[in-house]
């Protein structure tokens, strides 16, 4: 019933998304795209998803040293995941992927991809401040959003920092994490009871990187150059048609895409697409057309090639959708991870 209301709400996201456009007109504004930014914003996201390797790696030391390739490999299979299947079921597939085959606890793993996302909502946030403050009073267009603009990120940088807070806390105190969580789970089953402390102590312990200010700078400092290159590849293929945009202006169109893929649609369809087309013409003054073909164009390359190399991966370790899908719901999937 989940994946056929997520699929509707893709589709009608998709519908909206196409609303005003002409097919015609957008085929006439992808052939006229420019192949050099294109080429650029291709470039950039792979140099993006490589980082994210370097930076996770460096997450994963105090847990386990593992292989670049293991990581890699756990993390594009991972994104593959979420890409097809609603939830982002990939954030639990790719953490019990590596965990079996470094021989770690999946729960430890996943701890360090929760952090992982608190480090991208910072860096998010803080580019999004740094559009706000320094290029807002230039935009001629929409200047009575951005308040809104302003507002909703103070609110998500109070909730982020209290967050990073909340794992700090956990990562210092694991078996006292462990034992609160059996006194709040007395009303449950002992075995369950149990079972949920240990998990929430694995989890504790996986932030244990939180524990080392050098370790969770390192991977903080790893964070900037990976969402520049993200602001690069959305810069570039808006450029590519034509659609006025400074660099730091796609500080803002970057935050709203985050924003737009936080909706459980398979792969950000719809949503994604949508989130960019408001952002580009409404706050960009771009054009309709330009604004649809960009869109598809950028999230064709944000998701079409890894989710490839993804599926190429499933095949040779005989891996299924179905398998994966199945996995995050069992107990050897959520319930070893979670």
């Amino acid at each position: 019933m989940r994946t056929a209301l997520v699929s509707v709400l893709a589709i009608a996201l998709f519908a909206w998304f196409f609303r005003d456009a002409s097919l015609a007109g957008v085929w006439a504004e992808l052939r006229r795209a420019d192949l050099g930014f294109l080429a650029l914003g291709a470039a950039a996201m792979a140099a993006g998803y490589a980082l994210r390797i370097v930076r996770w790696r460096g997450l994963l030391a105090p847990v386990g040293g593992v292989s670049f390739r293991a990581a890699a490999e756990a993390l594009i299979v991972g994104y593959t995941a979420s890409f097809l299947l609603p939830a982002r079921v990939g954030e639990v597939v790719r953490s019990y992927l590596l965990g079996r085959r470094e021989g770690l606890r999946a729960t430890s793993v996943f701890a360090t991809v929760v952090l992982e996302r608190v480090l991208d909502l910072v860096l998010v946030l803080a580019l999004l401040g740094v559009f706000v403050w320094t290029v807002t009073a230039r935009l001629e267009q929409s200047l009575a959003l951005m308040r809104s603009v302003q507002v909703s990120g103070v609110v998500a940088a109070v909730a982020t920092v209290m967050l990073l807070i909340l794992l700090c806390l956990m990562a210092h105190h694991p078996e006292r994490i462990g034992t609160w969580t059996i006194g709040a789970a007395r009303v449950l089953p002992a075995r369950f009871a149990r079972r949920l402390a240990d998990a929430t102590e694995a989890f504790s312990h996986g932030l244990a990187v939180a524990k080392a200010p050098h370790l969770l700078g390192v991977a903080l400092a790893w964070s900037v150059p990976v969402w520049l290159l993200s602001a690069l590849q959305i810069w570039a293929v808006t450029r590519a048609f034509g659609i006025s945009m400074s660099y730091a202006g796609s500080f803002l169109q970057q935050a709203l895409v985050v924003a737009g893929v936080a909706m459980p649609t398979p792969g950000g369809v719809g949503s994604f697409h949508e989130a960019y087309r408001i952002g580009a013409t409404v706050f960009f003054g771009g054009e309709e057309q330009a604004a649809v073909g960009a869109a598809i164009v950028l999230h064709a390359l944000a998701f079409v090639p890894v989710t490839a190399l993804g599926l190429g991966l499933m095949v040779r370790d005989g891996l299924t959708m179905g398998h994966l899908q199945s996995l995050a719901r069992s107990d050897e999937g959520v319930g070893e991870t979670l």
